[in-house]
């Protein structure tokens, strides 16, 4: 119920803040729902890092992105097919494609370190500050709604910003209570932290945007999600596993994380083939998304439990 209600006020806040600030939809998921939705990986990661246990701050990284773009986007194309704006095509998604890219590039030695910690954070820095520099430049007939389909909002600006606020801290405190509660009967069952990262906590950690993804598609803001997706998979590798390696350095094998770092490329890629395509990911696709995510639980369970 918290994600819920968390996830209506977050989306119903921020598409009307866009409007009212006269910013499209997709520029406030890839910006303020993407940071607050990815608030819980950035605080598991960290505090995983600190405790000693990297295999769960890489895991949630990848986990997380894998299921943004195979479970989220794709039970988000089955509800209303997104439609993905042709700024994000040409900018949003080549920085997603090379940040996914770079992350098993930095494990060929066997171990993300502080000098690579301190350039994805860097990275994710200049990715915020152009986006927003971006914004300033799009033609503001592009961000404005039809005056004649629009109706005028009853909150002002400092409401919209409250409901924004309090949708973040509703949908962090429901995904923190969920992960706590999940690692809990992972760590009971006796599974990796491999597994529990890629799996308990990538999935409790993406709740956030999972429900903020769903109640924009249902409430017809379907290229919110879009934004929100690719803006936190970008802030996943950048940020959360940039500020996790400068607290303590995350080892991790090619070898090891070969199927979860293939999986993570592939569904990455094929986003952003269906988007540069036809900007739309269609049903058929949001189909083809899911079974890649469920396939990958199904595979990474024989593989830790078999």
């Amino acid at each position: 119920m918290l994600l819920y209600y968390g996830a209506g006020w977050l989306v119903q806040g921020a598409s009307t803040l866009a409007r009212s600030l006269g910013l499209t939809p997709m520029v406030i998921g890839l910006t303020v729902v993407a940071f607050g939705t990815s608030a819980p990986e950035l605080v598991v990661s960290t505090l995983a890092a600190m405790t000693n246990k990297p295999a769960i701050a890489l895991g949630n990284v990848v986990g997380s992105n894998i299921a943004n773009i195979g479970l989220i986007l794709g039970l988000t194309a089955l509800i209303a097919p997104p439609i993905a704006e042709g700024s994000l095509v040409a900018r949003e998604l080549p920085v997603l494609l090379i940040a996914t890219a770079a992350v098993p590039l930095v494990l060929i030695d066997g171990t993300i370190g502080r000098i690579d910690a301190a350039i994805f954070v860097m990275g994710g820095i200049a990715f915020t500050y152009a986006t927003l520099r971006w914004t300033d430049r799009e033609p503001k007939s592009l961000a404005e709604p039809d005056s004649a389909n629009h109706k005028p909002e009853t909150l002002g600006k400092w409401a919209l910003t409250g409901l924004v606020v309090a949708g973040l801290v509703v949908l962090f405190i429901g995904g923190k209570a969920f992960v706590e509660g999940a690692v809990g009967v992972a760590t009971w069952l006796g599974v990796s932290d491999r597994f529990v990262g890629l799996t308990v906590v990538a999935l409790g950690t993406s709740l956030p945007e999972l429900a903020a993804s769903l109640v924009a598609a249902m409430r017809g803001h379907s290229e919110l999600a879009v934004g929100n997706v690719i803006g936190s998979n970008i802030l996943n590798i950048l940020l959360i596993l940039g500020i996790a390696g400068l607290v303590h350095p995350i080892p991790g094998t090619l070898s090891e994380s070969a199927l979860d770092l293939t999986l993570m490329g592939l569904l990455t890629l094929g986003c952003a083939v269906a988007v540069r395509c036809e900007r739309r990911i269609t049903r058929l696709e949001g189909t083809v998304l899911l079974a890649g995510y469920f396939a990958f639980i199904g595979l990474l369970s024989q593989q830790s439990l078999g």
